[in-house]
């Protein structure tokens, strides 16, 4: 009765004891060369895989903030740059400004300076033909006397004396 009981099913096919036996030893065995030459490699791999992920993700975040960081840079620098550039549009518009009131002004003054010459050139010129009209005059009285004294004049000679004098002037 023994052997019925190590021969399960010996009849039907033959499943043993011994053989559960012989394949839960293969098994343990096979286990134990996965683990000792399989397991540690592909464990070693798997965590040299997992520390290259870390790195990698470590290296991205680094460049992530540096990438931030010469973002916010380059924005300071834009916003400074467009700042200066807004100064130095203020600074040649006041600039401009002060010239073009020098400009006006010394326009002014030159056409001022005009003025005045031209002021003085005319009263100079009316000096002049008051001068020469005063000498006209001297000579037609002289003319005038020494033509009276000539004759004794009446009242008529006396007009058309004087009305060709004045012709006279006229015409000089």
């Amino acid at each position: 009765m023994l052997t019925d009981g190590f021969v399960l099913g010996a009849a039907s096919g033959g499943f043993t004891v011994l053989d559960s036996l012989y394949q839960l030893l293969a098994f343990l065995v096979l286990m134990w060369l996965l683990k000792k030459f399989a397991w540690a490699p592909l464990m070693k791999v798997m965590k040299d895989r997992e520390e290259h992920i870390a790195s990698e993700i470590n290296q991205a975040e680094d460049a992530k903030k540096e990438a931030k960081e010469l973002l916010q840079q380059q924005q300071e620098m834009l916003k400074n740059a467009r700042q200066e550039s807004h100064t130095f549009i203020e600074n040649a518009k006041k600039q401009a400004e002060v010239q073009k009131e020098e400009i006006i002004r010394a326009a002014r003054e030159e056409a001022e300076r005009h003025k005045e010459a031209a002021r003085l050139e005319i009263q100079q010129e009316k000096e002049n033909a008051v001068a020469a009209l005063k000498e006209q005059v001297a000579s037609l009285s002289v003319l005038i006397a020494s033509k009276v004294i000539e004759k004794e004049l009446s009242e008529k000679d006396h007009a058309e004396l004087i009305q060709e004098s004045i012709k006279k002037a006229g015409e000089e």
